[in-house]
């Protein structure tokens, strides 16, 4: 997998089909960009689960944070990154003890491990890196280009309504 560049179909398939989201290194902080991140994507209908070993027991948006991914007593679609590059080979090495395992390993912008990335991927795992699946799903939904930054997704096809607030959804015609 080429890893600095992913298709269109590539991460609309992922946010197209994972639902629940387990966010390693979840903020309470409302200044911080996994608050945001979490708080956009709970918002979109998707069940974001926090994970942050100084907030475990507490709630981050309404919603339970776990110490550790192995606490999370539900599967788990996708693990969204918000850790250290030097910290991800760490992270896929918890997710891969999971049962039953996780489709898709995230990291947030400026996060990359490729060694991390090729062992997820030899155990089915899909991959992003380096990436905000916020900012993928407001450009590939056509919300970001309500700000006039050129999403590189152009349709004369009205959007369809999706889930969530002001939400034009992911299942675009082509």
């Amino acid at each position: 997998m080429d890893h600095d560049h992913y298709s269109d179909d590539y991460i609309r398939s992922i946010l197209s089909s994972v639902k629940t989201i387990a966010m390693v290194g979840a903020s309470a902080n409302e200044v911080r960009p996994s608050f945001f991140v979490m708080k956009y994507l709970l918002s979109k209908g998707y069940r974001v689960i926090p994970v942050n070993p100084g907030q475990a027991g507490k709630d981050i948006l309404g919603q339970p944070t776990y110490a550790r991914l192995a606490d999370i007593p539900e599967p788990i679609d996708m693990v969204d990154v918000f850790r250290a590059s030097d910290v991800v080979p760490a992270i896929v090495d918890e997710v891969l003890a999971l049962s039953p395992l996780p489709k898709v390993i995230w990291t947030q912008l400026t996060v990359r491990n490729d060694e991390a990335a090729v062992k997820a991927e030899a155990a089915g795992m899909q991959v992003v890196m380096n990436r905000c699946p916020k900012i993928e799903y407001a450009r590939l939904c056509g919300e970001i280009g309500w700000s006039g930054v050129n999403s590189r997704v152009l349709s004369s096809k009205k959007p369809i309504l999706g889930k969530g607030f002001q939400s034009f959804g992911l299942n675009r015609s082509k």
